[in-house]
């Protein structure tokens, strides 16, 4: 394993992720609702409910495409949640996928819910910070991200990172926000309230990035018109979701985590804030 030096993690990240009204209990209590109990599960079974990232399916799809999957490749998922995507990637394509996941509790999570789905021989998701993880140097084949670097400090040292742990000719894959106009101090203010965010990368800026990390060449799809219709739908989402999860008793998210999604969905409306997905290979 590599030896790494570990950066301070942000405590704003945990703490907005520990909260989080998607975690493990809220899909475990929707599907024992559903179902009367949560045995049996397929990872299908969970699809509907631990896809957290902008897109659902379809999403996973186009990442995986430009990561060029297969069976028996090896993936690393960074910033991996509640393991969603992973456990996606792993049934529908075949591949061994370890994530690595800042919070504790949705490391927990993630793992809970990939062993009830019998997915534990090819997912697993690890505690640690995507710009220093303890993976080995040159061991996957592709590494993905959804809209998770945008909480990352430093963000040249997580793209570094994967460059490191990717062989040659691996394929980097993610999604994230970017801005096509600077936020106010004030907007951005809330959004770091709200959301944990860091500032905010341009397009360009990812470019320079990457390059710089070594990855060549680089990709880039403007995701904003697509992303704007997807979340102010999410929006409704969480704010159905937050009085479920009251009733249920597990997390529902603070009041500035909705103030700032409301801004977050006029921002891209407005083409102000937008997405991006990118593709890039290591050559070397």
């Amino acid at each position: 394993m590599a030896t790494v030096s570990a950066p301070a993690a942000d405590p704003a990240v945990v703490a907005f992720y520990s909260g989080h009204p998607i975690s493990a209990a809220i899909v475990l209590d929707k599907l024992r609702r559903a179902r009367g109990h949560v045995e049996r599960l397929r990872p299908e079974d969970l699809f509907a409910h631990d896809q957290d990232h902008y897109g659902g399916l379809e999403a996973n799809d186009a990442l995986a495409r430009l990561a060029g999957l297969a069976p028996g490749l090896k993936l690393a998922d960074f910033g991996a949640g509640l393991g969603g995507p992973a456990r996606y990637f792993a049934h529908r394509y075949g591949v061994e996928v370890t994530g690595i996941e800042l919070t504790p509790a949705r490391v927990e999570g993630a793992n809970r819910l990939t062993a009830l789905v019998g997915l534990s021989d090819r997912v697993r998701v690890l505690e640690g910070d995507v710009r220093a993880t303890a993976l080995p140097s040159g061991a996957f084949d592709a590494v993905i991200s959804q809209e998770a670097l945008l909480h990352v400090p430093e963000r040249a040292r997580a793209l570094a990172e994967a460059f490191r742990v990717l062989r040659p000719g691996g394929r980097l894959a993610f999604t994230d926000w970017i801005a096509h106009r600077p936020p106010s101090q004030a907007e951005f203010d809330l959004l770091r309230q709200g959301m944990a965010v860091q500032p905010i990368e341009t397009m360009d800026s990812y470019r320079v990035a990457l390059e710089g990390a070594g990855f060549a060449p680089v990709a880039a799809e403007d995701l904003t018109r697509q992303w704007a219709p997807i979340l102010a739908q999410r929006l409704k989402m969480y704010e159905a979701l937050r009085t479920e999860a009251l009733k249920a008793g597990t997390p529902a998210g603070h009041d500035a985590f909705y103030r700032s999604y409301v801004l977050l969905v006029r921002l891209v409306t407005e083409g102000a804030l937008g997405g991006i997905r990118i593709g890039a290979a290591r050559t070397a």
